[in-house]
C-alpha cells in the first residue's frame, strides 16, 4: 500500500471537529477551522484542505462497461487528500512518489495536472499560484479508486480555496474526464462514488442512483498486493468480446441479473442472500478471464474461515479482493486472508441508509 506522509496530520483531525460543527467533510478553508497559531507565519498554514474516499464495487464489475447495472459503496476508512499552499506557481506534488508537476507546463495526459486545469475551466479562473501537496492512504491499481480519489481531493481542495462552489454532479464529471486518462473507457463508477460518497447503483449513461440499505453490511476488504491497471484488464476484456460478443453478452446479461438481485436484497435486509450472489458474481468473472491464482487463493481463504461470500473487487488481475462477513467471523476471516498472503486488510461497514 502506498501511504504519503503528512506533516500536518493535525489538520485532518481538526477537519473531523469542523465537520461536526455542520461544515463539509470533503473540504474547508483553514481560516474556517481555528487551528490553533504553531508559527507566525503563514507558510506553516495551508490555504484550503480536501479529501475523499476510497470504493468497492459490490457487483458488476467489466459488464458495467457494457451498459448492465452494477453496485458500488465509498470505503471511508482509506482516503486521499489534498493541501493547498501559497506558491509563485501552480505546482502539484506528490513527494513519496516523487512527483511535481508544474501544472502550466504540463502534458495534456498528465492526470494530477489535468484535473487543476478543468477545475480551473469550470470555474472561469486562471491557474492560481498554489502549491497542492496531495497523499492517499488508497493502494494503487488495487480497484479502490485511487485515480478518482486523487482528482476528488484536489477539486474539493480547490473549491474552499477559491470560495467557489460545484455541484457533486458536475465534481462527479470534472473527475470523469481524468478518469478517461487513467482507464481509457471508464464505466464512471468510480468517480460517482467517490464523489457522492453513498451507495449508489450505476448504469453508464444514466445518472446514479442512491438506493435504500435496510440492514448493515460488514465486508472485508484484502489486498493481494499484485498492482493490476484497470486499464489493461479492461482492455482485455473488450478484445474477447470482440471475437465473441455471443458469449460475453451472456455472461454480461448474468452479472446484471446478480446486481438487479443483490439490489433487492440490500433495499429488503436480507443481507444472508449477498454471500452466494457474491460467489456467483465471482463465477461470472472468472470465466471473463479476470481473476488471477492470488485472487482465488483470497477468495478460497476467506469462505474457508466462515465468509458468507467472497469476490474480487474492481478490474481483478489482482488488486483487491472483498469478503461478507459477520461478527462471529470477522477475525477468523481477517487472520486467515493475512495468512493466504494478503498484504493489508481493511474491516468496513455500509451504514444503513434511506432514500428521501
Amino acid at each position: 500500500m502506498i501511504k504519503l506522509s503528512w506533516r500536518n496530520r493535525g489538520f485532518w483531525d481538526k477537519m473531523k471537529e469542523v465537520s461536526s460543527r455542520g461544515v463539509s467533510h470533503r473540504a474547508a478553508k483553514v481560516s474556517d477551522m481555528k487551528i490553533p497559531d504553531t508559527s507566525s507565519s503563514s507558510l506553516f498554514t495551508p490555504l484550503a484542505l480536501g479529501q475523499a474516499p476510497g470504493k468497492i464495487i459490490l457487483f458488476g464489475e467489466h459488464a458495467v462497461v457494457y451498459g448492465r447495472p452494477a453496485i458500488a459503496a465509498p470505503v471511508q476508512q482509506v482516503r486521499a487528500r489534498a493541501e493547498i499552499w501559497p506558491a509563485e506557481a501552480c505546482t502539484v506534488e506528490a513527494a513519496d512518489l516523487h512527483r511535481r508537476i508544474p501544472v502550466a507546463d504540463a502534458s495534456p495526459d498528465d492526470p494530477l495536472a489535468r484535473i487543476v486545469r478543468l477545475t480551473c475551466e469550470a470555474l472561469a479562473r486562471p491557474l492560481p499560484p498554489w502549491r497542492i501537496r496531495i497523499a492517499s492512504e488508497i493502494p494503487v491499481a488495487s480497484g479502490l479508486g485511487s485515480g478518482a480519489a486523487i482528482s476528488a481531493a484536489i477539486v474539493r481542495a480547490m473549491l474552499a480555496a477559491f470560495d467557489a462552489a460545484l455541484d457533486d454532479a458536475t465534481v462527479s464529471a470534472l473527475v470523469y474526464e481524468v478518469e478517461k486518462i487513467h482507464h481509457g473507457s471508464p464505466s464512471g463508477v468510480d468517480n460517482t462514488v467517490v464523489v457522492y460518497e453513498r451507495p449508489v447503483w450505476f448504469m453508464r449513461g444514466k445518472p446514479p442512483q442512491p438506493f435504500a440499505v435496510a440492514r448493515p453490511i460488514h465486508l472485508l476488504i484484502a489486498d493481494t498486493g499484485v498492482s493490476s491497471p484497470t486499464r489493461i484488464a479492461v482492455g482485455d476484456v473488450n478484445k474477447a468480446w470482440e471475437q465473441d460478443p455471443t458469449r460475453y453478452e451472456t455472461l454480461f446479461d448474468a452479472v446484471g441479473s446478480v446486481a438487479q438481485r443483490a439490489r433487492s436484497a440490500i433495499e429488503t435486509g436480507d443481507v444472508a442472500a449477498l454471500g452466494p450472489l457474491m460467489d456467483e458474481n465471482q463465477r461470472l468473472l472468472a470465466a471473463m478471464g479476470v481473476s488471477s491464482p492470488e485472487l482465488e487463493a483470497l477468495i478460497r481463504a476467506a469462505r474457508a474461515a466462515g465468509a458468507a461470500g467472497a469476490k474480487l473487487s474492481g478490474g481483478g488481475r489482482g488488486g483487491n479482493m472483498i469478503a461478507l462477513v459477520d461478527d462471529e467471523h470477522v477475525g477468523l476471516v481477517s487472520r486467515a486472508l493475512t495468512a493466504a498472503g494478503a498484504v493489508s486488510v481493511i474491516a468496513t461497514t455500509i451504514p444503513p441508509a434511506i432514500v428521501v
